[in-house]
């Protein structure tokens, strides 16, 4: 069901679109959502109209993405939908969070897995955790970049530069303990050649940036 701050705009070629009005954007968004479709998030005091005309601007882009999010859900194991990925993320990152949170010191107070599409975990004031069930389709080092992240956050609730260090030096230490396993040793040379002030996590989440929370 489309949310009362929105209308369906029928495409000859998308389908049914929604232009959602949300009083907090400041420019003019488009999503696709394997469940949801295209979403075109308009801010409040923008007319529907330039909602559409920027959907027709961003055509071709939503052609590419479309075919992505349909790719990805086709690379799923056989048979397995949402809410068999679920049921794999809440199986599986947990017990990774808490096995990273114990080995680092942290503590948490709950860990929830959701499926959005605005990013891949967050943690909030209260010291909740919330994971993108999606984390299941990237590789264990990105996982762990991730989980990595929002604990660090536990620590520092902005980005500034108390947070960059301290996930840096959790990262280092744990590339350390990896450096026989391929899925992290494929990471070895782009971090040994960036020149980023915190290359590994420069190189991670640049790496992260080919998926996308769908």
């Amino acid at each position: 069901m489309f949310p009362v701050n929105g209308k369906v705009h029928t495409d000859p070629e998308l389908g049914d679109v929604l232009l959602r009005k949300s009083p907090r954007a400041r420019r003019l968004s488009i999503r696709v959502h394997p469940l949801k479709g295209v979403v075109v998030t308009v801010p409040y005091w923008v007319p529907y109209a330039r909602g559409i005309a920027f959907l027709e601007s961003q055509r071709e882009w939503v052609r590419t993405m479309r075919q992505k999010v349909s790719a990805r859900d086709a690379s799923l194991p056989e048979g397995e939908d949402i809410e068999s990925l679920r049921a794999r993320a809440k199986a599986v990152l947990p017990d990774r969070l808490r096995m990273l949170a114990d080995r680092y010191g942290f503590r948490y107070n709950r860990v929830a897995i959701k499926h959005n599409t605005s990013n891949w975990g967050s943690c909030s004031s209260k010291g909740n955790i919330n994971l993108n069930l999606n984390l299941m389709r990237v590789p264990v080092p990105l996982q762990d970049y991730i989980l990595l992240h929002e604990l660090t956050h536990l620590h520092h609730p902005d980005h500034g530069p108390g947070f960059h260090e301290e996930l840096e030096q959790l990262l280092a230490d744990h590339f350390s303990r990896h450096l026989e396993e391929d899925d992290f040793r494929a990471y070895l040379q782009p971090i040994g050649e960036s020149r980023a002030q915190h290359r590994i996590t420069s190189v991670l989440e640049r790496a992260l940036k080919t998926y996308r929370p769908v």
